[in-house]
């Protein structure tokens, strides 16, 4: 019996002897069939919105009331994506878990609304960590361990596993890359032998391909897509459904060609064209029927709630509506950081702002700030017109005395300000050296000797983090001070559960020195000397928050973060002063 399972439950080992050939653990308690299986693969190149549609179709299939478990399957080898560059792989997006995973992890919870974990992201270098562990232990019964039918046996295992613990009615599986990869070749064969073993109507193929458009010639053309759907179904895999990715809508002319070469019905060949906003994306797919083709395929009419349906629609109809609207007022929002050249690096932040705006009723124009330009001499110049300011998270030196004059600007011009993570310690640091008067003021990460150590590595919190590291991942509470602003903004709460992905607190000798001066700590962590939200007071400045947190992760676009609200609001009073909005802090 394994007990290092990816679930931690117990399963069979399948059969492995000489005398046969097959190797196919299940997890105990799986019931063959029960689960379906949608996998979505990409063909022609990568990067064309394998997650936006996978997620969109996961969602309009659990408006129908059908419990839903999506798992995106990474070919590298590295354990998460913790360690990866965001200008090479954008932003690294943290579950409550403290998994760090893709930002595909981030699309799934937003379009879901709801949390991920783990077992919802897994790598090559995870599946080979556990076939090594596996084999040290004897698990193999002392044969040749090989990519088939070991490595794959564990990917069926993972997704199995997976649709057990969630008890879902439909895991949709996202394999990233595209069709041909080498890293990719044992995820698709595993999927291969997922619909032999699980049988008919158990597993539906959708492949997205690309219908490229050469401005030269001034007419789509399908031959590279064609070519993409010869490569995948010389895996072995027959697609069900086909998702053409087009600036323009795809004409009928290319579809009936990408029909006739695939053998997949025309009703079924998808025009995923450019749309406004990709939370147009799931309504897209409704209208083009492929919820009840997907339905059809797998034998799931008999599971559906049609009222739950209607209810979730009406919901997310009204939102789009919102997003969509024309717009009196606009606000801009100067994001300052390192990566300003790549918005993926930002992703989450670039959507919690959307939900904001979205809720606030205003257009928001993004202006991203490249801080390392940034010096006191031209950071009036270079944050002129913004009505709001957002300083990020980030590792590193890079740009970091950039950030410290964004936020002084923003601090002495009464600009609405909101600081994360490194946001929120560049904060302190600055607030120590201009405020507190204490000369030096920095982070040991950037000088590990100056002379005024705010921001430090506490001894307690190594202690408190265990062996083997000090970065605090995942969700975790914050303990909120009653009164203070922070505490309004999340509906006079006491306690709030935000994400984080830091190393460096406010070391506590100088706590009582900033609140001196007139600095708020209105969040810290429960039992512990971490302060994880800072505030001014609405006497002294309009909208000046930070926090150790990324309140951005758990924004969604039914329940936007209140601190991204918060400033959108903020912002709007600024730009037009002469009129009343809403707000959530007085």
């Amino acid at each position: 019996m394994r007990e290092d399972t990816p679930l931690d439950l117990l399963a069979s080992l399948g059969h492995s002897s000489p005398e046969t050939e097959f190797y196919s653990p299940y997890p105990q308690g799986y019931e063959k069939g029960r689960c379906k299986y949608v996998v979505v693969l990409g063909t022609v190149m990568s990067g064309l919105g394998k997650g936006i549609f996978s997620s969109s179709l996961a969602k309009i299939l659990k408006d129908k009331a059908l419990r839903v478990a999506p798992i995106k399957m990474e070919g590298y080898l590295n354990i998460d994506a913790g360690t990866l560059n965001p200008f090479r792989h954008g932003e690294v997006f943290v579950l409550d878990d403290g998994l760090e995973t893709d930002m595909d992890l981030g699309t799934y919870e937003r379009m879901l609304d709801e949390n991920l974990s783990r077992h919802n992201f897994v790598t090559s270098g995870q599946i080979f960590t556990r076939i090594l562990e596996h084999e040290r232990h004897g698990h193999y019964l002392g044969r040749d361990v090989q990519m088939i039918p070991h490595v794959t046996g564990e990917v069926k295992y993972t997704l199995r596993a997976l649709a057990l613990e969630t008890r879902a009615d439909l895991v949709f599986v996202e394999v990233g890359g595209t069709v041909g990869d080498y890293e990719n070749g044992y995820f698709i064969e595993a999927i291969r032998e997922l619909a032999y073993e699980e049988g008919e109507h158990s597993v539906g193929v959708v492949a997205l391909t690309y219908i490229v458009e050469p401005q030269a010639l001034g007419e789509q053309k399908s031959k590279a897509a064609q070519l993409g759907m010869r490569q995948l179904m010389q895996t072995g895999l027959h697609p069900h459904i086909i998702a053409c990715r087009c600036a323009a809508p795809v004409t009928d002319k290319v579809r009936q060609k990408i029909s006739m070469f695939s053998n997949v019905p025309l009703r079924r060949v998808f025009s995923m064209h450019d749309l406004p906003s990709i939370y147009l994306v799931p309504e897209m797919l409704r209208e083009a029927g492929l919820d009840r083709e997907v339905l059809t395929l797998l034998h799931l009419h008999e599971r559906v709630n049609q009222r739950a349906e209607d209810a979730a629609r009406a919901r997310w109809t009204r939102f789009v509506g919102q997003l969509l609207a024309e717009k009196e007022k606009t606000v801009i929002i100067g994001v300052t950081g390192k990566y300003a050249s790549l918005r993926d690096a930002y992703a989450s932040i670039d959507k919690a702002l959307e939900h904001a705006a979205a809720a606030a009723q205003c257009r928001l124009q993004v202006q991203w700030i490249d801080t390392t330009e940034i010096t006191p001499r031209n950071v009036a110049e270079m944050l002129k017109g913004c009505h709001g300011i957002i300083v990020p998270g980030g590792f590193g030196s890079r740009g970091a005395e950039g950030k410290i004059q964004c936020i002084r600007y923003a601090r002495e011009n009464h600009v609405p300000y909101l600081g994360i993570c490194l946001g929120f310690q560049m904060a302190v640091v600055e607030y120590a050296r201009h405020v507190c008067g204490l000369d030096g003021a920095n982070t040991t990460e950037i000088d590990p000797h100056c002379q005024h150590p705010v921001i430090d590595i506490l001894p307690e919190q190594k202690k408190i983090e265990g062996l083997g590291g000090n970065m605090r991942l995942g969700g975790k509470d914050v303990i909120l001070k009653s009164g203070t602003g922070i505490s309004h903004l999340y509906g006079d709460a006491t306690t709030v559960r935000l994400r984080f992905r830091h190393r460096y607190e406010v070391e506590p000798r100088y706590i009582e020195t900033l609140e001196r001066h007139g600095l708020v700590f209105g969040g810290h962590a429960p039992n512990q000397p971490i302060m994880q939200m800072l505030e001014l007071p609405a006497t002294v400045h309009p909208y000046f928050f930070a926090t150790q947190a990324h309140p951005c992760l758990t924004s969604r676009p039914l329940a936007p973060d209140p601190m991204f609200l918060g400033l959108v609001q903020a912002a709007l009073r600024r730009a037009y002063p002469q009129q009343a909005f809403a707000s959530l802090v007085g």
